[in-house]
């Protein structure tokens, strides 16, 4: 207290006050800060939410992946190509194997990085597209499907199946959904 009995403190307004003022707005930035490094958390799992597992493959075209398909059987290949439905790896020898990504149940090696989603011309070149460069070259194939495992060549690629002429036996022909194959597999 001043001397002077009015109770004001000789060198101004009391310190406290400063003080006081002084820690509310370090409490109010450091509040600010942890709701910033709230949203830029909260934000990265709403965009990691959106990445498909085709964003995935498109970003690993060029890297070398082991793919488990729902009937257990394991791939390992380069990724040669990727898209919404499907992944084409190079197996190596001549090989490729066309993987519908709905088949896909283990990646291995698929690492971080994603690609932008697909654009519309990307995304017209589907399961169908790449069966129907099989069909063009008359390639022998190996088609696993959920009941079974059939060679021979593709004929004709429909919206939604493929007609395969079988090697064994000879000439007769097999029409397979797209929704029922696990691989199909270049020889």
């Amino acid at each position: 207290m001043s001397g002077d009995g009015t109770g004001a403190h000789p060198e101004g307004p009391a310190p406290r006050w400063g003080q006081l003022f002084a820690d509310l707005e370090a409490q109010l930035a450091a509040g600010r800060a942890d709701q910033a490094r709230w949203d830029v958390a909260e934000l990265t799992r709403a965009e990691r939410g959106r990445v498909t597992l085709a964003d995935r493959l498109r970003a690993t075209t060029g890297t070398r992946l082991r793919v488990v398909t729902a009937g257990g059987e394991p791939f390992e290949g380069v990724v040669a190509e990727a898209g919404a439905q499907c992944v084409l790896l190079d197996l190596g020898a001549g090989r490729r194997a066309v993987v519908p990504t709905r088949a896909v149940r283990t990646v291995e090696g698929l690492g971080a990085r994603v690609e932008p989603p697909a654009g519309r011309v990307e995304s017209a070149l589907g399961l169908g597209h790449v069966l129907r460069g099989l069909a063009r070259d008359r390639v022998l194939v190996t088609v696993r499907t959920d009941v079974g495992v059939h060679a021979g060549r593709i004929d004709r690629v429909g919206a939604d199946h493929l007609d395969l002429t079988l090697e064994m036996p000879a000439g007769r022909s097999l029409s397979v959904p797209f929704d029922a194959l696990l691989s199909v597999v270049s020889r």
